[in-house]
């Protein structure tokens, strides 16, 4: 059973909703604040985590109309990577359910730790695929591959996830920042969505909590996509990865 929820509690989920839609628009990161304020909300691991991928769906959408001119650029190629992120997507939420609660929350921990280090060094990891990996249609089936894992991931957990999908699909040839950023959103917000159905059959979702933080997350989402052309990407990409320290030690030695 979920936790009542306080107009307080509403409160600071909205504002914690606003400020994660607008950075994981902008630089990804979102679950990195959302996700402690659902456990500090009163939810345990699991459902926070399923009613994450839930609250957060719709900032990813919400961000795509400040992208429409990339979108619409990148045409067919859009498929792929959409049809990958489905797949893996599902793949993560249903490994989550059968894996069960306990096994989850014993993997939290490092599952920040894995997340917050791999979001620092995406940026290098993008640097060092357009340096020393040229895009080749050779190369792509790795690169896919390389997706739908992390697909899988997001799908089960999904902090950090952005950074690490920009990194994949610059691999894949989407060496424009914006066309890759548009296609980050809509990859995750078809994971996302994937995903979801999953836990939504499987009963773990608080949806007064979700719709809180996805009615912010909106609006957050629509406003750092449509700044993302202006917003410092170095400061905001500092903040998640303080946060996601962070939540990493609370999770080691201070507990969820």
């Amino acid at each position: 059973m979920s936790p009542d929820l306080s107009f307080a509690g509403a409160a600071a989920l909205f504002a914690m909703g606003l400020l994660a839609g607008a950075v994981s628009a902008v630089a990804g990161g979102a679950s990195f604040f959302t996700f402690p304020v659902l456990i500090l909300s009163g939810l345990p691991p699991l459902a926070a985590n399923a009613t994450n991928f839930i609250a957060l769906i719709p900032s990813n959408i919400a961000a795509l109309p400040a992208y429409r001119s990339e979108l619409r650029q990148i045409g067919r190629g859009l498929w792929p990577p959409l049809v990958l992120g489905a797949l893996g997507g599902t793949a993560g939420a249903v490994l989550l359910t059968v894996m069960g609660a306990g096994a989850f929350e014993t993997a939290v921990p490092w599952l920040l730790m894995s997340a917050t280090a791999l979001f620092a060094l995406a940026p290098s990891m993008r640097r060092l695929a357009l340096r020393f990996l040229k895009p080749r249609p050779g190369r792509r089936w790795i690169a896919a591959a390389g997706l739908f894992l992390m697909s899988v991931y997001g799908g089960y957990f999904g902090a950090g996830l952005g950074q690490i999908v920009l990194a994949a699909l610059v691999l894949v040839g989407y060496g424009d920042f914006l066309q890759a950023n548009a296609l980050k959103n809509a990859v995750i917000g078809t994971l996302s969505l994937a995903a979801a159905g999953v836990y939504v059959l499987g009963g773990a979702v608080s949806w007064p909590h979700a719709a809180v933080i996805a009615a912010g997350a909106s609006l957050g989402g629509y406003l750092g996509g449509t700044a993302s052309r202006s917003l410092p990407q170095g400061l905001l990409r500092a903040a998640v990865i303080a946060m996601g320290a962070a939540m990493t030690l609370r999770a080691f030695w201070g507990g969820l």
